[in-house]
């Protein structure tokens, strides 16, 4: 079984900054709703706090790039599954900022 460590450091209300052995991340957000961007990608993660019940999904990977078309006069049309997400995040950002305040 291997070592693991991590750390985080609240920089700002809803802002910290993650160590770890596999890098330096960052995450925005409190509890019930948060993004992380570190050097595995984005992340954005929404949950029930206290339950243990979350959602988390894979919003973009370091270096991805989208495929060349193969027919250049039609744009390739990118699903966007994640956006609803993003959006549910931010508003529950919000409303967690708002009810603490």
């Amino acid at each position: 079984m291997g070592f693991r460590f991590h750390k985080s450091i609240r920089l700002l209300p809803g802002l910290r900054l993650n160590l770890s052995k596999s890098g330096v991340s960052a995450s925005i957000g409190e509890a019930g709703a948060t993004i992380n961007i570190g050097p595995r990608g984005t992340r954005a993660t929404v949950g029930l706090p206290g339950t243990g019940l979350s959602y988390s999904e894979q919003l973009g990977k370091p270096g991805a790039e989208a495929p060349a078309p193969a027919d250049a006069g039609v744009a390739p049309r990118r699903p966007r599954p994640a956006l609803w997400l993003l959006v549910i995040v931010v508003l529950a950002v919000l409303a967690v900022f708002l009810l603490r305040h």
